[in-house]
């Protein structure tokens, strides 16, 4: 059986990595579909134009080429900070509520995931362009992010209470990332699983606020991982949009 990494992305940044490199001529088709479902049972588009139906991912590929898509790119919005999104209202409302979003590169549509079961439901949406930091801004600022991070955690004296949490901050030095398709600079592959480690490093500080001595403990941990989720957030976007990434 070959070895599989872990897959890191979340489910928009895993199918605008490769539905762009579909687009591009990269891929087949079944590498599409196999890196992007994995394990789950089934990946349907919805309120696809001119669809009135659901539309088994692998076949509304045509009809998204056709509509002019000639990219796919990630949009990680949360609540006050809608990184990845260019509107209009209703397609932001229902990426920042599913925490995240594909939008498609001249065709002026987005695909918003919903997990439902075993497998995923992505409605199709109008999207409009949007601004993105580069590749290059975006890395150092994840990585100014996680040493501030990691030293106001560790004057906390997070890892005494929450060892899992050193474990991941250990992590940093030995990630492997997710493999992309052809087609996705290698630079893009390092900084989004970068980014997404430091994403579940957030999670994990973030957890459990009663196991902090005090409130005034609890605070300072949220202000110091509150920079570095959306310095991680901006990286995993900007890795994950062919808009951002670096010229040949």
């Amino acid at each position: 059986m070959v070895h599989r990494p872990p897959r890191t992305l979340p489910d928009s940044g895993r199918l605008a990595w490769w539905l762009t490199a579909w687009l591009r001529g990269l891929v087949s088709p079944d590498e599409l579909l196999d890196s992007v479902r994995g394990d789950d049972a089934a990946h349907d588009v919805v309120d696809l134009p001119g669809a009135r139906e659901p539309v088994p991912l692998v076949l509304s590929l045509g009809r998204l080429r056709g509509l002019g898509a000639t990219g796919a790119g990630l949009a990680l919005p949360a609540e006050g900070d809608l990184v990845g999104l260019g509107g209009p209202p209703a397609f932001n409302l229902e990426a920042v509520d599913q925490g995240e979003a594909v939008v498609l590169a001249d065709a002026g549509l987005g695909l918003v995931p919903v997990r439902a079961g075993r497998g995923v439901v992505w409605r199709a949406l109008p999207a409009s362009r949007r601004q993105l930091p580069d590749v290059g801004e975006a890395d150092r600022s994840l990585r100014s992010a996680l040493i501030g991070t990691a030293d106001a955690l560790a004057a906390l004296e997070v890892a005494r209470w929450r060892p899992e949490l050193a474990d991941e901050l250990m992590a940093l030095r030995r990630h492997q990332p997710e493999p992309g398709p052809a087609g996705t600079p290698p630079a893009c592959v390092d900084l989004a699983s970068r980014g997404c480690l430091a994403l579940r490093i957030v999670d994990l500080a973030l957890e459990d606020d009663g196991v902090a001595i005090s409130v005034a403990e609890a605070a300072a941990r949220r202000e110091a991982v509150r920079s570095l989720g959306a310095a991680a957030r901006r990286a995993v976007v900007a890795a994950c949009s062919p808009e951002a990434w670096p010229g040949p």
